[in-house]
């Protein structure tokens, strides 16, 4: 795990061959100059000045860094070549340069367990729009998209995101073993078109083309809308993640405790994964587009989406560990709202250093905006919460009145957790056929003492209805002159 400082040096949490529990300064970062300065440090150690990285990137047991200069580093367990110009994986504890893209601008770089992707200036420089793909590290499985399962120990071009290509990348992600691209035509007579590309293994429909073949070579996936521009990519272990400029998102790969297809059976062999994209509905517009999307997340079995314009984050998936961000540990079927900002007295404090040192009128509306929606939210929260709380209550009362025992979510209906649908008869049903004796007889008696409050309900009423009737017909004979 790494991060950067505002000053361009690199912290990681371990570094060398041994763990640390605590950031760390990656050694040689600090004083580096670019790639081509290290040929002859002697000649340009004056002139040579601090390095800034641009962005970092980490998979496996690897790490990989941009550069202010766009070159790019790497350490860890990476793809190397031995001396016999064989393939192989080999340590290396501090960053060393990748040479192969000198004389070109690296942009962007994402990495599975043991393969790299990285989108590179055609030219010299990068102007925007002439990004190309290079693969190389472990092919087992295809996952370089060069056709084959040759591993590489050095980039190598993938020919249908080149330079000839119609089509030009902005967006790479890599999944264990299994790639994704996301390129737009370089036609300028058309309209605007986007269109993910997946290759490598297909074991749980992660590359979304309706089989669990493994692919050696890009193939686009024909399930996504083809009017949507695709904002945002990424890869889980065994699932891929989209999400369109006008808040559509669509999954698809492993679904197991990853929310894709909640109506899958699991029964026989159906695995439940989903081997087309499927769009995920959004809780807050009852419909499947979230409001204000910037960009879609995947953890090893977990999705995290920011929209709102970055203000609000939608979780689901596994939840162990609490990596939803909701305050539970539980496995969430359908997105829901993560908690954030915190609500903690440390957090109100940064912020408000944050905005005593703002300066410029621009981050004081800016800072003037932010308050304003957090504090919106912050009573939204609130609110919800203490609904949540009494709900929970009432819910807890009502199950120990019928069981005998507390509430256990673990226990909790499945229907109730995929959906806002809930069968009562149905899981009634599924209730009886999986309670034991003593269960059956705690629920007979629970029914029969409510039937008899009820039957004593209604004869009370009927009683209450009979003496009215009758003061109402003695009114009525009272007021009766004796003559008629």
């Amino acid at each position: 795990m790494k991060a950067h400082s505002g000053h361009g040096a690199t912290i990681s949490l371990g570094y060398g061959e041994e763990n640390s529990l605590s950031p760390c300064l990656v050694d040689g970062f600090q004083d580096l100059g670019s790639p081509e300065t290290l040929q002859d440090e002697e000649q340009n150690a004056l002139a040579r000045t601090p390095l800034k990285l641009s962005s970092v990137k980490a998979g496996g047991m690897m790490s990989f860094a941009i550069d202010s200069l766009g070159a790019l580093w790497m350490w860890g367990n990476c793809p190397q070549q031995t001396d016999d110009g064989e393939f192989c994986i080999a340590a290396t504890s501090a960053p060393l340069p990748v040479w192969d893209f000198h004389g070109h601008t690296v942009v962007k770089v994402a990495c599975g367990n043991e393969h790299v992707v990285a989108a590179v200036s055609a030219g010299e420089t990068y102007t925007g729009g002439d990004l190309v793909c290079y693969s190389w590290g472990n092919n087992n499985h295809g996952q370089l998209g060069l056709g084959d399962k040759e591993s590489r120990s050095r980039p190598v071009l993938i020919s249908e995101f080149s330079e000839g290509s119609s089509w030009e990348v902005y967006e790479i992600a890599c999944g264990a073993w299994h790639t994704a691209v996301l390129t737009n035509k370089k036609s300028f007579d058309q309209d605007l078109e986007s269109r993910c590309w997946t290759f490598g293994i297909g074991d749980n429909g992660q590359l979304g083309h309706g089989t669990t073949a493994t692919i050696c070579s890009p193939q686009p996936v024909d399930g996504l809308p083809t009017g949507s521009f695709l904002i945002s990519l990424d890869c889980g272990l065994f699932h891929t993640a989209v999400v369109s400029s006008d808040g559509e998102v669509w999954c698809w790969g492993m679904e197991r405790g990853l929310g894709l297809c909640p109506d899958a059976s699991f029964s026989g062999m159906d695995a439940g994964d989903a081997l087309y994209p499927i769009r995920v509905q959004s809780p807050e517009t009852n419909g499947f587009k979230f409001l204000g999307p910037v960009q879609v997340a995947c953890g090893a079995a977990h999705t995290v989406l920011v929209a709102g314009e970055g203000y609000r984050m939608w979780a689901w998936g596994r939840g162990r560990s609490g990596v939803l961000g909701r305050d539970q540990t539980t496995d969430s079927y359908t997105p829901c709202v993560v908690m954030w900002p915190p609500l903690d007295e440390n957090f109100q404090e940064i912020h408000e250093d944050q905005g005593q040192a703002s300066t410029s009128r621009a981050n004081d509306r800016t800072n003037t905006e932010l308050e304003l929606k957090l504090s919106a939210a912050s009573e939204e929260l609130q609110f919800l919460r203490s609904k949540l709380t009494l709900m929970e209550r009432y819910a807890n009362i009502l199950h120990i009145s019928i069981f005998r025992k507390p509430m256990d979510e673990r226990t909790l209906p499945r229907s109730l957790q995929e959906s806002a649908v809930f069968d009562i008869r149905k899981e009634f049903e599924n209730i009886l056929d999986s309670s034991d004796t003593d269960e059956l007889a705690r629920l007979e008696m629970f029914y029969r003492s409510m039937l008899s409050g009820v039957k004593d309900k209604l004869l009370k009423r009927k009683v209450q209805v009979m003496v009215q009737e009758c003061i109402v017909s003695l009114s009525a004979g009272r007021q009766t002159p004796r003559g008629q």
